[in-house]
Protein backbone atom coordinates (compact mmCIF):
# COMPACT_ATOMS: atom_id res chain seq x y z
CA UNK A 1 0.00 0.00 0.00
CA UNK A 2 0.92 3.68 -0.66
CA UNK A 3 2.30 5.35 2.52
CA UNK A 4 0.42 8.64 1.92
CA UNK A 5 -2.99 9.35 1.69
CA UNK A 6 -5.29 12.27 0.81
CA UNK A 7 -8.77 13.37 2.76
CA UNK A 8 -11.02 15.92 4.19
CA UNK A 9 -11.12 17.36 7.79
CA UNK A 10 -13.85 15.76 9.32
CA UNK A 11 -15.46 16.58 12.96
CA UNK A 12 -14.74 13.64 15.41
CA UNK A 13 -14.35 11.17 12.31
CA UNK A 14 -15.84 7.82 12.73
CA UNK A 15 -13.85 4.72 13.00
CA UNK A 16 -13.83 4.15 9.14
CA UNK A 17 -11.69 7.83 9.09
CA UNK A 18 -9.12 6.18 11.74
CA UNK A 19 -8.51 2.77 10.58
CA UNK A 20 -8.17 4.32 7.02
CA UNK A 21 -5.48 6.85 8.55
CA UNK A 22 -3.76 4.12 9.98
CA UNK A 23 -2.75 2.28 7.62
CA UNK A 24 -0.41 5.01 6.40
CA UNK A 25 2.75 6.96 7.23
CA UNK A 26 1.35 10.35 6.24
CA UNK A 27 -1.91 11.86 6.00
CA UNK A 28 -2.40 15.16 3.95
CA UNK A 29 -5.70 17.07 4.50
CA UNK A 30 -7.48 19.12 1.53
CA UNK A 31 -7.01 22.81 3.10
CA UNK A 32 -8.95 24.50 -0.12
CA UNK A 33 -11.44 21.92 -1.03
CA UNK A 34 -14.81 23.49 -1.47
CA UNK A 35 -17.01 22.98 1.95
CA UNK A 36 -19.84 20.63 0.69
CA UNK A 37 -23.06 20.46 3.28
CA UNK A 38 -24.55 17.44 4.45
CA UNK A 39 -21.39 15.84 5.20
CA UNK A 40 -19.19 14.53 8.28
CA UNK A 41 -17.30 17.80 8.07
CA UNK A 42 -19.81 19.48 10.86
CA UNK A 43 -21.40 16.66 11.98
CA UNK A 44 -20.68 13.18 13.69
CA UNK A 45 -22.79 10.52 14.92
CA UNK A 46 -22.65 9.23 18.50
CA UNK A 47 -25.20 6.29 20.71
CA UNK A 48 -27.25 7.10 23.34
CA UNK A 49 -29.74 5.66 25.24
CA UNK A 50 -32.39 5.55 22.63
CA UNK A 51 -30.62 6.04 19.48
CA UNK A 52 -27.54 7.04 17.17
CA UNK A 53 -27.80 10.99 17.31
CA UNK A 54 -26.11 13.18 14.84
CA UNK A 55 -24.11 16.42 16.49
CA UNK A 56 -23.80 18.91 13.74
CA UNK A 57 -22.12 22.24 14.05
CA UNK A 58 -23.99 25.31 12.45
CA UNK A 59 -21.87 27.16 10.19
CA UNK A 60 -22.30 31.11 9.04
CA UNK A 61 -21.43 30.98 5.35
CA UNK A 62 -22.84 27.13 3.67
CA UNK A 63 -22.75 28.64 0.14
CA UNK A 64 -21.70 25.33 -1.77
CA UNK A 65 -18.33 26.20 -3.30
CA UNK A 66 -16.99 28.17 -0.33
CA UNK A 67 -13.70 27.06 0.75
CA UNK A 68 -13.63 25.07 3.55
CA UNK A 69 -10.85 27.20 5.30
CA UNK A 70 -13.36 29.96 5.24
CA UNK A 71 -15.93 28.85 6.57
CA UNK A 72 -17.23 30.12 10.05
CA UNK A 73 -19.07 28.29 13.20
CA UNK A 74 -22.06 30.05 13.87
CA UNK A 75 -21.39 30.57 17.60
CA UNK A 76 -24.77 32.28 18.23
CA UNK A 77 -26.58 29.24 18.11
CA UNK A 78 -26.24 27.30 21.58
CA UNK A 79 -24.66 24.29 20.08
CA UNK A 80 -21.94 23.71 22.23
CA UNK A 81 -24.07 23.11 25.00
CA UNK A 82 -26.24 20.77 23.00
CA UNK A 83 -23.48 18.52 21.61
CA UNK A 84 -21.71 18.75 25.24
CA UNK A 85 -25.12 17.94 27.08
CA UNK A 86 -25.23 14.95 24.59
CA UNK A 87 -21.97 14.09 24.73
CA UNK A 88 -22.24 13.75 28.94
CA UNK A 89 -25.79 12.40 28.56
CA UNK A 90 -23.95 9.40 26.38
CA UNK A 91 -20.93 8.88 27.65
CA UNK A 92 -20.35 10.02 31.24
CA UNK A 93 -21.03 6.46 32.82
CA UNK A 94 -18.69 5.08 29.91
CA UNK A 95 -15.69 3.74 31.84
CA UNK A 96 -12.89 6.77 30.31
CA UNK A 97 -14.90 9.92 29.92
CA UNK A 98 -13.78 11.65 33.02
CA UNK A 99 -10.01 10.32 31.59
CA UNK A 100 -10.47 12.22 28.50
CA UNK A 101 -13.49 14.26 28.39
CA UNK A 102 -11.13 17.22 29.86
CA UNK A 103 -8.79 17.73 26.59
CA UNK A 104 -12.17 17.67 24.40
CA UNK A 105 -13.57 20.38 26.67
CA UNK A 106 -11.19 22.98 26.71
CA UNK A 107 -11.18 22.66 23.03
CA UNK A 108 -14.60 23.12 22.31
CA UNK A 109 -14.76 26.53 25.00
CA UNK A 110 -11.83 27.88 23.04
CA UNK A 111 -14.55 29.23 20.50
CA UNK A 112 -12.35 28.56 18.04
CA UNK A 113 -13.49 30.80 14.53
CA UNK A 114 -13.03 28.47 11.92
CA UNK A 115 -14.32 24.77 11.17
CA UNK A 116 -11.51 23.24 9.59
CA UNK A 117 -9.01 24.89 12.95
CA UNK A 118 -11.47 23.74 15.35
CA UNK A 119 -11.49 20.02 13.60
CA UNK A 120 -8.00 20.02 13.42
CA UNK A 121 -7.53 20.54 16.96
CA UNK A 122 -9.93 17.86 17.53
CA UNK A 123 -8.08 15.31 15.58
CA UNK A 124 -5.08 15.82 16.98
CA UNK A 125 -5.78 15.44 20.54
CA UNK A 126 -7.84 12.29 19.24
CA UNK A 127 -4.44 11.47 17.97
CA UNK A 128 -2.82 11.77 20.93
CA UNK A 129 -5.60 10.00 22.80
CA UNK A 130 -5.69 6.79 20.47
CA UNK A 131 -1.60 6.82 20.09
CA UNK A 132 -1.26 6.89 16.44
CA UNK A 133 1.61 8.55 15.10
CA UNK A 134 0.66 8.89 11.72
CA UNK A 135 2.46 12.40 10.42
CA UNK A 136 -0.51 15.02 9.88
CA UNK A 137 -0.67 17.88 7.76
CA UNK A 138 -2.22 19.52 5.35
CA UNK A 139 -2.08 21.48 1.66
CA UNK A 140 -3.74 24.43 -0.17
CA UNK A 141 -2.82 22.36 -3.49
CA UNK A 142 -2.88 18.98 -3.63
CA UNK A 143 -0.20 17.38 -5.64
CA UNK A 144 -2.48 16.44 -8.41
CA UNK A 145 1.10 14.62 -10.00
CA UNK A 146 1.82 12.66 -7.24
CA UNK A 147 1.32 8.59 -8.00
CA UNK A 148 2.77 7.94 -4.59
CA UNK A 149 -0.49 9.64 -2.74
CA UNK A 150 -3.77 7.97 -2.29
CA UNK A 151 -6.93 10.40 -3.40
CA UNK A 152 -9.20 8.91 -0.65
CA UNK A 153 -11.36 12.20 -0.92
CA UNK A 154 -14.96 11.66 -0.61
CA UNK A 155 -14.60 8.34 0.04
CA UNK A 156 -15.90 7.74 3.86
CA UNK A 157 -18.88 10.03 4.23
CA UNK A 158 -22.34 9.90 5.74
CA UNK A 159 -24.45 9.16 3.05
CA UNK A 160 -22.36 5.66 2.36
CA UNK A 161 -22.75 2.45 4.07
CA UNK A 162 -19.31 1.61 5.90
CA UNK A 163 -19.93 -2.04 5.37
CA UNK A 164 -18.43 -1.85 1.82
CA UNK A 165 -15.29 0.36 3.06
CA UNK A 166 -11.69 -0.68 1.88
CA UNK A 167 -10.26 0.73 5.02
CA UNK A 168 -12.79 -0.17 7.70
CA UNK A 169 -14.49 -3.47 8.59
CA UNK A 170 -16.41 -3.60 12.12
CA UNK A 171 -14.89 -4.88 14.96
CA UNK A 172 -17.46 -5.08 17.92
CA UNK A 173 -16.26 -3.85 21.59
CA UNK A 174 -18.38 -2.88 24.55
CA UNK A 175 -20.73 0.17 24.07
CA UNK A 176 -22.18 1.74 26.84
CA UNK A 177 -26.05 1.42 25.53
CA UNK A 178 -27.67 -1.70 24.43
CA UNK A 179 -26.63 -5.40 23.61
CA UNK A 180 -26.43 -4.90 19.73
CA UNK A 181 -23.21 -3.11 18.59
CA UNK A 182 -23.64 -0.31 16.46
CA UNK A 183 -20.42 0.09 14.34
CA UNK A 184 -18.52 3.10 12.82
CA UNK A 185 -19.45 5.81 15.60
CA UNK A 186 -17.03 8.92 16.29
CA UNK A 187 -13.61 8.24 17.72
CA UNK A 188 -15.65 9.46 21.08
CA UNK A 189 -17.69 6.46 21.49
CA UNK A 190 -14.54 4.36 20.98
CA UNK A 191 -12.37 6.15 23.40
CA UNK A 192 -14.99 6.87 25.93
CA UNK A 193 -15.77 2.88 26.19
CA UNK A 194 -12.18 1.32 25.75
CA UNK A 195 -9.48 3.60 26.37
CA UNK A 196 -6.07 2.52 25.81
CA UNK A 197 -7.49 -0.57 24.17
CA UNK A 198 -8.83 1.83 21.66
CA UNK A 199 -5.61 1.59 18.89
CA UNK A 200 -6.01 -2.37 19.50
CA UNK A 201 -10.10 -2.03 17.99
CA UNK A 202 -8.92 0.34 15.25
CA UNK A 203 -5.91 -2.09 14.25
CA UNK A 204 -8.69 -4.61 14.16
CA UNK A 205 -11.04 -3.08 11.97
CA UNK A 206 -8.88 -2.92 9.44
CA UNK A 207 -9.81 -5.31 6.76
CA UNK A 208 -7.10 -8.18 5.00
CA UNK A 209 -4.99 -6.88 2.58
CA UNK A 210 -6.56 -9.09 0.00
CA UNK A 211 -10.05 -7.11 0.33
CA UNK A 212 -8.21 -3.99 0.01
CA UNK A 213 -6.49 -4.97 -2.91
CA UNK A 214 -9.78 -5.84 -4.68
CA UNK A 215 -11.10 -2.91 -3.70
CA UNK A 216 -8.43 -0.47 -4.34
CA UNK A 217 -8.88 3.47 -4.23
CA UNK A 218 -7.89 5.40 -7.28
CA UNK A 219 -4.56 7.25 -7.44
CA UNK A 220 -4.27 10.53 -8.12
CA UNK A 221 -3.53 11.20 -11.44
Amino acid sequence: MKSRVLLELHYLPCLEYFSCLMQFDQVILDAQESYTRQTYRNRCRVLTANKVDVLTIPVKNRGEGSSIREVRIDYEQDWFRRHWGCLQSAYGKSPFFEHYSPGFEQIYRKKIPFLFDFNFELLTLCLQYVGISTQLTYTLSPPLADTSLIDARFMINAKKKASGSVFYSSYPYQQTFGNDFVANMSIVDLLFNKGPESRLVLSRSIPPSESQNEQSPTDIR
